[in-house]
């Protein structure tokens, strides 16, 4: 019936997403979901290409960055995803996650994202590890990530989208920039605070 994965796939998702009353969240995740699984590369997929131009504007479509666990995250890398899928991404945060293999645990802090990437995102969503306790440092220093990031975007000197793409591939520490080793200490001090409360807790 259609002349590609692509097309069938953008039918299939413009009519559930029409069917369910257009809502505001509406989110597809592509086969070709980061830059390693894409042929030849993202901007030259004609895969991507296809739902670019397919999928109806308010569908989210998810992305993981560069890899489907990426160390790093762009301005540069985003705005050629944004460019092909004619939308801000929904980033698909793959960092701490650890479901395919248990004997590894990731507490360190959000790190390796590019200040003044906000702009370029429609939403970003954090796989987190499959043990729950383990999440404190990881949900804790993403939330600082983020409130730095609205922050930044308050500026008058960040308020473009040409300043934030300047900022987008800069790890410097400007002043007021987000500083992963200040946002694990942070966080670890949170942690210890909550160990503490959980402690004195009747029965505990």
């Amino acid at each position: 019936i259609f002349p590609s994965l692509a097309q069938a796939q953008a039918s299939v998702a413009n009519e559930v997403y029409q069917q369910l009353g257009q809502p505001s969240i509406f989110l597809f995740c592509p086969t070709e979901y980061c830059s390693s699984l894409c042929s030849p590369s993202p901007s030259k997929s004609c895969y991507l290409l296809t739902l670019g131009q397919e999928l109806l504007p308010g569908i989210g479509i998810i992305w993981t960055g560069p890899k489907v666990v990426s160390r790093e995250l762009s301005a540069t890398l985003l705005e050629e995803v944004e460019g092909v899928l004619q939308r801000c991404p929904v980033i698909w945060d793959n960092l701490y996650a650890n479901d395919y293999d248990c004997r590894r645990v990731f507490l360190g802090p959000y790190t390796g994202r590019a200040p003044g990437l906000m702009p370029r995102l429609r939403g970003l969503l954090l796989n987190p590890n499959c043990e729950l306790q383990a999440n404190f440092i990881p949900i804790h220093t993403l939330g600082s990530w983020f409130q730095n990031e609205l922050r930044s975007c308050g500026r008058p000197d960040h308020a473009g989208m040409e300043t934030a793409t300047a900022l987008g591939d800069s790890q410097g520490t400007q002043e007021g920039s987000y500083s992963p080793q200040e946002a694990l200490e942070l966080a670890l001090l949170d942690w210890v605070a909550e160990i503490n409360r959980q402690a004195l807790e009747p029965g505990r």
